[in-house]
């Protein structure tokens, strides 16, 4: 069983390189590393003794491995025990309804694929210190995020991956490289498609649909 982080990439993430054979805890502070270092901290807290964050488990080198990853992405999110949401813009006492994290392309699936989910803000207090272990079964944060996301709760509680999902709400959100809105939905979609990077948005969404 492991815990899996999903959050916003900042400036000087880690990677699989930098924390290959080294105790993360040891390693010089910077926003970043804190943040991996207070993630692990909190996965340890949950009592899980295994951790994932996609900025360093995976070598962004290796386009082998990134074509894989991009395929594989939703089912790791949904084979997680527990998937910890940090909301870096978030302040403790703040809604997450305009946090960046909803309106990114790539999170989309990090809502919907994950079955347990704790949302964790800025300082690393659960989210309205809704004490559960799973804020998709906690009525009043799966109602700011079906207002947030315009994805009825049903989808987001028990979603199953298919072409159906069509209909969901995507205009509303961006990725740094345009043809990742399309590649970002391989796994919702139940498609293993090759990435081609350099082709345009259209056209990786024309292939998708």
């Amino acid at each position: 069983q492991y815990v899996a982080l999903s959050h916003r990439w900042g400036e000087g993430e880690p990677s699989l390189h930098d924390i290959e054979g080294r105790n993360i805890y040891d390693m010089s502070h910077t926003w970043a590393v804190g943040k991996l270092q207070t993630f692990c901290a909190v996965a340890l807290k949950q009592d899980y003794l295994w951790a994932w964050s996609d900025t360093c488990c995976i070598d962004s080198h290796n386009s082998t491995e990134v074509q894989e990853t991009i395929a594989s992405m939703f089912a790791w999110y949904r084979q997680s025990a527990l998937t910890i949401v940090y909301l870096s813009d978030v302040a403790d006492t703040d809604s997450f309804v305009n946090s960046e994290w909803l309106k990114r392309g790539w999170t989309l699936q990090e809502i919907l694929a994950p079955r347990t989910i704790l949302f964790y803000t800025r300082g690393w207090s659960l989210y309205k210190n809704v004490a559960s272990f799973n804020h998709k079964t906690d009525a009043v944060v799966l109602d700011e995020l079906e207002t947030a996301t315009g994805i009825e709760s049903q989808f987001l509680t028990n979603f199953s991956p298919g072409m159906d999902n069509a209909r969901l709400r995507l205009h509303r959100r961006h990725t740094t490289r345009p043809e990742d809105i399309a590649y970002s939905l391989f796994g919702i979609f139940d498609l293993r498609l090759p990435t081609l990077y350099g082709e345009s948005a259209e056209g990786a969404l024309g292939r998708l649909l």
